[in-house]
């Protein structure tokens, strides 16, 4: 009766009409364009079928199939017993089921290790990056365990235990044993988890700044990076979001004599083995330095300077030759979505040797330009002078 009613259920049919329509116009609209863009690719073609629409319909299309299967079952079952027959033995139809569904889910399992597991990431780029990869490994080892005994348990009793009239159930409505072992087991697993995962994430979120680390400042805004080498003096200048100009886009404060010497670069190049130290800032929304190959990940929020520190393992040399690829990169990406053009805000990291790191470090152009220094009128021994009535605010 209440299947009926659904059926009967006009505002259902309604949704299904406008969901039906919807979908034969997404397909009118994508065969269309199918057939005045002779150049389309086999990629162009399945893309063309990634509308929500489509996927809805398909849903609600499934459904009824399945309602109608239910009702053509039910509709023999009657009938059989009309004609005197032994009516349909649904616990045994469901129990199959089961069977059925766990052996499927087993073989979607394999598939996801199989397929999705084989895009991985390769071996961590980042000493940190190995405790991140051992913690990782060791809670789905744990949680793997779990899920299989927990699921095979689950469809395997349902099968066997489906209801006979050969047989009473059992009902145990408490047990001691049972209800310490299903309590100490879990909490004594989790414990080991998370005292793991605390010192880890102490370890990788130790930002302090000593002596020997390579300080670099990174800053995000729509829809860039820029990056700031220290010069000489290992020190990187202070920066003042008032002072940000059209030459002065960082806002790099004069005043500081640590900013004259810094350096402005495309590309981020760091050397293999050292301590490296971003300095990370947002001019506009918060953005997130986000570098796989190194396990690294950390928020640009406005007006919030954040910190991450890691050492590099392997030159962008010796990766392409563990992964078997001449052409790779290490990238840096925002992993926010921050705008209609974020998926283009990306730059390239190349790990080098120390020798040379120092050659390249020594043919990047100072952050200080000519155009800069008469925007700021500095005097040719690079006096800091004050620069409060050179300012442009931003988001005031």
């Amino acid at each position: 009766m209440g299947f009926r009613n659904l059926i009967n259920s006009k505002k259902i049919a309604a949704l299904f009409a406008a969901l039906l329509l919807g979908g034969t116009q997404v397909l009118m609209a994508q065969t269309a364009a199918a057939t005045t863009a002779s150049t389309t690719t086999d990629e162009d073609k399945a893309a063309m079928w990634a509308g929500v629409e489509y996927y809805v319909l398909l849903f609600v299309l499934v459904c009824v199939g399945i309602a109608i299967v239910g009702r053509i079952i039910k509709v023999y079952d009657l009938t059989n017993q009309l004609h005197g027959k032994k009516p349909f033995n649904w616990n045994n139809f469901m129990g199959v089921l089961c069977l059925i569904f766990l052996i499927g889910g087993s073989y979607g399992a394999y598939w996801s290790f199989s397929v999705q597991g084989a895009m991985s990431l390769p071996e961590s780029a980042s000493e940190h990056g190995l405790k991140t990869d051992s913690m990782f490994w060791t809670t789905t080892v744990f949680t793997f365990i779990v899920f299989v005994i927990t699921q095979v348990l689950l469809f395997v009793f349902l099968f066997v235990y489906r209801y006979s009239k050969k047989r009473r159930a059992f009902f145990l409505p408490h047990n001691n044993t049972i209800e310490k072992v299903w309590t100490i087991i879990p909490a004594i697993v989790l414990t080991v988890l998370v005292v793991f995962g605390f010192f880890t994430w102490r370890t990788i979120t130790n930002t302090t700044n000593v002596k020997g680390d390579i300080n670099i400042d990174i800053t995000g805004h729509q829809f860039a990076w820029e990056v700031r080498y220290p010069g000489k003096d290992g020190e990187l200048g202070k920066k003042n979001y008032k002072l940000v100009s059209a030459l002065n886009n960082l806002g790099v404060n004069f005043q500081d004599r640590n900013s004259f010497d810094d350096l402005r670069a495309d590309t981020i190049v760091i050397p293999k083995g050292k301590s490296i130290r971003l300095n990370i800032t947002a001019q506009d929304v918060i953005h997130s330095v986000y570098m796989p190959h190194f396990r690294l990940q950390m928020n640009a929020v406005p007006g919030l300077p954040t910190y991450f520190k890691f050492v590099p393992r392997f030159t962008t040399q010796e990766m392409r030759e563990k992964v078997g690829d001449p052409n790779f990169e290490y990238l840096l990406y925002c992993a926010k979505i921050c705008g209609d053009g974020h998926y283009n805000m990306k730059k390239f990291v190349r790990v080098v040797t120390e020798a040379e790191y120092q050659a390249w470090l020594s043919h990047q152009k100072p952050y200080l330009s000519d155009g800069l220094r008469k925007e700021l009128k500095l005097a040719g021994n690079d006096q800091p002078v004050n620069q409060g009535t050179n300012r442009l605010a931003l988001n005031n």
